[in-house]
C-alpha cells in the first residue's frame, strides 16, 4: 500500500514543479499540499473504505483548482494549464471512477461527477459518465431526460438525443414525463431545422445533394410519438401537458387541432378539460384594430372575454354537476377578483360575478366544504354581515359533524358580536364528539376571557377538562393554569396546580411554566421548586434530560438549594434515562460544572507540606522504586529532548500525567503517587501533550500568510451543485497515539561503541 500511494505523490511532482516554478504557490504552499495528500491518500488506500474519505479528497481537489484559478487571475498567468490543471482534473475523474464504482447505488455521487464534468467541459468523459450510470440505474426516467437533454443541447446532437429517449421507453413504456420530453426534443429539432433552412436560403447558398425533410419540418415526428402516447398513457393531465408544450411552436397548429379534438372526444366530462377550453377564451383577444385603444375600451374588452368564459363554466356546470367543476369555475372567478385593477367598475362586476357563483353553487348542494370559508371572508370584507350569517348557518346545517365549520361559523359571530355566542357553542357540541373539539373549546374560553366574569370562565376551563379527550386536555390544563396566575395571582395558581398535579395526562411545559412561575416570586422557595421538579420527573424523567440538568443547576445556584444532592440526583438520572441521553447528561453536566470552577488566574497557588512519605510495606520494590525514582526522572527528562524525533515512542513511551508507570507497581500507595507528581518539572508535563499539526490553521494563523484574503475561502463544489448531499469539510489528522497512552514505558537502550567497531569506515 505505501508503495502505491508513494507512486501517486511522485506523480504529483511534475504539476507541483511548475505550481512553484510560474510563482502560483509558494515552497511551504508545495509542502502542505504534499502533507494533506499523502493523509488523504492513506484513508482512501485502508482496507475498510469509506465514501467520506472519497467526498473529502475530491472536495479538496476541487478547492485546489479554485485556488490556483485565483491565483492565475491575481497575477494574469494563463499559461502551463496543460501541466497543472489537466494533471488535477484527470487525478479527480480517477476518484469519481472508483468511488461510483464501489458505491453504484449512490446517485448523488454519479449526479457529483456529471456536475464536475460539466463545470470543467470534459465531454468525452461525460459521455462515459453518463453510458455508465444509464447501465446502472436504468430505472430513473430523470437521469435518460438528463442525458437526452445533454446530447440534445450541448452537444447538438439530435440523433443521440432520440437514441436515449427510444432506449428509455423500453425500461418506461408508461412514463408520461418521458413521452413528454421527447415530444418537446423533436419539436425543438424541427425548430432548428426551420430555422436553418432559413439562413441557407437567405444566404442563397448550394447545399447539393442535402434537403430538409418536410415531415420532420412540420412536426410529424413529434405527432406519431403523442398517438403512440396517447395509446400508453390514460388521463387528461397528459393531453393537456402535450398541448401547453405545443402552443410554444409556431409552426403546431395542425397538431394543437388534433390534440384538442381528441381531449374533448375523449374526455367531454372531465371537468379540467372544461376548465382549459373556459380558460382558453380568455387567451383569444378581438380583432386589433389599427385605431388607439383607450382604457375604457380595454375594460370593455376584458369584460367579454370574462363572460366567454364563464358563458363556457355555464355550460360545463349544466353537463357535468359535479364539486370539481364547481370549484373549477369558482377558482377562476376568485382569481380574476383577487387581480389588481384601476376600474372600479371592473371591480365590482367580478365581485358580484363570484357572489353569484357562489350562491349557485350553495343552492345546487355542490359547493366544496374547503370553499365555505372563502365565501365568508369575501362577504365579511364586503361587509354583508347578514348574508355572512345565513351562509354560515346553513354551512353547519350540511356539514353539522364538521369541526371546522362549526368554529367558522363561531368566528363569524364573535366578529360581529352577536348575542347567540354561547348558544351556538351548546349546539356544537351538541353534535359534536369529543374527539377534534380542541380549537372549539380554545375559541370559547378566549372568548369567554374577555366576556364573561371570571367565575364563569373558571368553570368551563374545568368543563373544558372533562370533554375534551385525554390528550388534547393537556392544551387545556396549560392554558388554565396560565389563566389562573393572570386573573389570580400565586395562591390562585397553586390551588389550580394542586388539583390538576395528579390529573394524568400531563405536558412537560405544565410542569416547567409552574417553575418559571415560582422563580418569577420574591420569596423564591426551593422546596416548592424540588416538588415541581420531582413531579415533573415521575412523569418525563426517563426521556428529558434537560429537565436533570436543570434541576441539577437550580440546587447549584439557588441561595437555598444543596449543592450536596447533585450528585444523588445525577446518581439517579443514569439510571433513569435511555439510551444515549444518559451520555448526553453525563457531558452537560461536566460542561456546566467546568463552567463553575474559577479561573486559573483567581485561583490560589497550593504548596503540599514537607511531610515524610509513610511506607506501607517494606519490600524489595518498595525501596527499589524510593531509590530508582531520580533515576526515572532523569530518564525522562532526557527523553523530552528527543520528543520530536519519535512522536510514537514519545506517545507511547509517556502516561498522560506526564511520567512513566511500570506495570508491576499498580498497588503503590498514594504517597509515593503524590511525590512523582509533585517533583515532575513543567517542562516534562507541557512535551507530553501531542498537539495535531493542521497545515490550513497554521497557514491562517501564521504571520507570513501566504494566502491574502481572497484565497481564504477556495469556493466550494457543493454551491454549484446542489444535488451534492455530502458534508465535504476537511477533517483534521486522528492520532490514536495521542488519546490512548499506553501504560508501559520503553527505556531506551544504552550503546556503547566498541574499540576498532568502525575501523574500515575510511576505506
Amino acid at each position: 500500500m505505501a508503495e502505491r500511494i508513494e507512486q501517486r505523490l511522485e506523480d504529483r511532482i511534475p504539476e507541483l514543479e511548475q505550481l512553484e516554478r510560474v510563482g502560483l504557490f509558494t515552497p511551504k504552499e508545495i509542502r502542505a499540499v504534499l502533507k494533506k495528500a499523502s493523509a488523504l491518500e492513506y484513508k482512501i488506500q485502508r482496507r475498510a473504505l469509506r465514501k467520506e474519505d472519497f467526498v473529502n479528497y475530491i472536495q479538496y481537489e476541487i478547492n485546489l483548482l479554485e485556488l490556483i484559478k485565483k491565483r492565475r487571475a491575481r497575477i494574469g498567468y494563463s499559461f502551463k494549464k496543460e501541466e497543472i490543471e489537466s494533471s488535477i482534473v484527470h487525478r479527480v475523474h480517477s476518484l469519481f471512477k472508483r468511488a461510483t464504482g464501489k458505491w453504484k447505488e449512490d446517485v448523488q455521487l454519479w449526479l457529483s461527477h456529471v456536475a464536475f464534468c460539466k463545470q470543467w467541459n470534459a465531454k468525452h468523459q461525460l459521455s462515459k459518465v453518463f453510458s455508465t450510470m444509464l447501465a446502472i440505474h436504468s430505472n430513473k426516467p430523470a437521469l435518460w431526460i438528463m442525458a437526452a437533454k445533454w446530447e440534445m443541447e450541448t452537444r447538438l446532437s439530435s440523433e443521440s438525443a432520440r437514441h436515449l429517449f427510444l432506449r428509455a421507453l423500453r425500461f418506461h413504456p408508461e412514463c408520461p414525463k418521458l413521452y413528454q420530453e421527447y415530444f418537446r426534443m423533436e419539436l425543438m429539432n424541427a425548430e432548428k431545422q426551420r430555422k436553418e433552412k432559413k439562413e441557407f436560403e437567405q444566404a442563397k447558398m448550394d447545399l447539393g445533394e442535402f434537403n430538409y425533410s418536410e415531415e420532420i419540418l412540420n412536426g410529424e415526428l413529434a405527432r406519431i410519438i403523442y398517438r403512440d402516447a396517447a395509446q400508453k398513457i390514460k388521463g387528461v393531465e397528459f393531453h393537456l401537458a402535450v398541448l401547453s408544450i405545443a402552443k410554444l411552436f409556431d409552426f403546431t397548429q395542425d397538431l394543437q387541432k388534433e390534440i384538442l379534438e381528441s381531449l374533448q372526444t375523449e374526455y367531454a366530462d372531465d371537468p379540467l378539460t372544461w376548465d382549459y377550453m373556459a380558460r382558453r377564451e380568455l387567451g383569444l383577444g378581438s380583432l386589433k384594430s389599427t385605431e388607439p385603444t383607450t382604457k375604457q375600451m380595454k375594460v370593455s374588452e376584458m369584460t367579454q372575454r370574462e363572460e366567454r368564459c364563464c358563458a363556457v363554466f355555464e355550460e360545463a356546470v349544466t353537463a357535468v354537476p359535479t364539486e370539481d367543476m364547481w370549484k373549477c369555475y369558482i377558482t377562476f372567478c376568485l382569481e380574476r377578483c383577487n387581480r389588481k385593477t384601476n376600474s372600479e367598475e371592473l371591480k365590482q362586476k367580478r365581485l358580484e360575478r363570484t357572489l353569484s357563483v357562489f350562491s349557485k353553487a350553495h343552492e345546487s348542494s355542490l359547493l366544496p366544504e374547503s370553499l365555505y370559508k372563502q365565501w365568508l371572508q369575501l362577504l365579511l370584507e364586503s361587509n354583508l354581515s347578514e348574508k355572512a350569517t345565513e351562509v354560515a348557518e346553513a354551512a353547519t346545517k350540511r356539514f353539522s359533524l364538521s369541526a371546522e365549520m362549526w368554529q367558522m361559523r363561531l368566528q363569524v359571530l364573535i366578529q360581529l358580536k352577536n348575542d347567540n355566542v354561547t348558544q351556538c357553542f351548546e349546539e356544537a357540541f351538541k353534535h359534536l364528539k369529543s374527539k377534534g373539539t380542541l380549537p372549539l373549546w380554545t375559541l370559547w374560553v378566549e372568548w369567554s376571557e374577555g366576556t364573561n366574569s371570571k367565575q364563569d370562565t373558571e368553570a368551563l376551563y374545568q368543563r373544558s377538562l372533562n370533554a375534551t379527550a385525554p390528550a388534547e386536555s393537556v392544551t387545556m390544563k396549560e392554558k388554565y393554569l396560565d389563566w389562573a396566575y393572570r386573573n389570580g395571582g400565586y395562591k390562585k395558581v397553586k390551588r389550580v396546580f394542586t388539583s390538576l398535579h395528579e390529573n394524568r395526562p400531563l405536558s412537560l411545559d405544565f410542569f416547567r411554566k409552574m417553575i418559571q412561575i415560582e422563580k418569577e416570586q420574591e420569596s423564591c422557595k426551593m422546596l416548592h421548586l424540588r416538588e415541581y421538579y420531582e413531579r415533573a420527573l415521575r412523569e418525563f424523567g426517563s426521556t428529558e434530560s434537560d429537565l436533570w440538568l436543570d434541576y441539577i443547576k437550580e440546587e447549584l445556584s439557588h441561595p437555598q438549594g444543596k449543592p450536596e444532592n447533585c450528585g444523588s440526583i445525577h446518581w439517579r438520572a443514569v439510571k433513569m434515562l435511555q439510551g444515549d441521553q444518559v451520555m448526553a447528561a453525563s457531558l452537560e453536566r461536566t460542561t456546566f460544572e467546568e463552567e463553575q470552577l474559577p479561573d486559573e488566574r483567581e485561583a490560589k497557588n497550593w504548596k503540599p507540606r514537607k511531610v515524610n512519605p509513610i511506607i506501607l510495606g517494606q519490600t524489595k520494590a518498595d525501596e527499589c522504586l524510593r531509590k530508582n525514582i531520580p533515576r526515572v526522572l532523569d530518564s525522562d527528562s532526557e527523553e523530552s529532548e528527543f520528543s520530536d524525533t519519535s512522536s510514537y515512542e514519545d506517545d507511547v513511551g509517556r502516561s498522560p500525567a506526564g511520567y512513566h508507570v511500570l506495570p508491576d507497581l499498580e498497588d503503590l500507595n498514594c504517597e509515593i503517587s503524590n511525590m512523582l507528581e509533585n517533583v515532575t518539572s513543567p517542562e516534562q508535563q507541557s512535551a507530553s501533550v501531542y498537539e495535531v499539526e493542521d497545515w490550513d490553521k497554521e497557514l491562517e494563523e501564521s504571520e507570513s500568510n501566504p494566502y491574502d484574503a481572497g484565497d481564504l475561502y477556495c469556493g466550494s463544489f457543493q454551491e454549484n451543485n446542489p444535488l451534492v448531499s455530502y458534508s465535504l469539510q476537511e477533517e483534521s489528522l486522528y492520532n490514536p497515539c495521542c488519546h490512548h497512552a499506553a501504560s508501559l514505558a520503553f527505556t531506551l537502550p544504552v550503546r556503547v561503541t566498541e574499540i576498532g567497531q568502525f575501523d574500515d569506515a575510511d576505506e
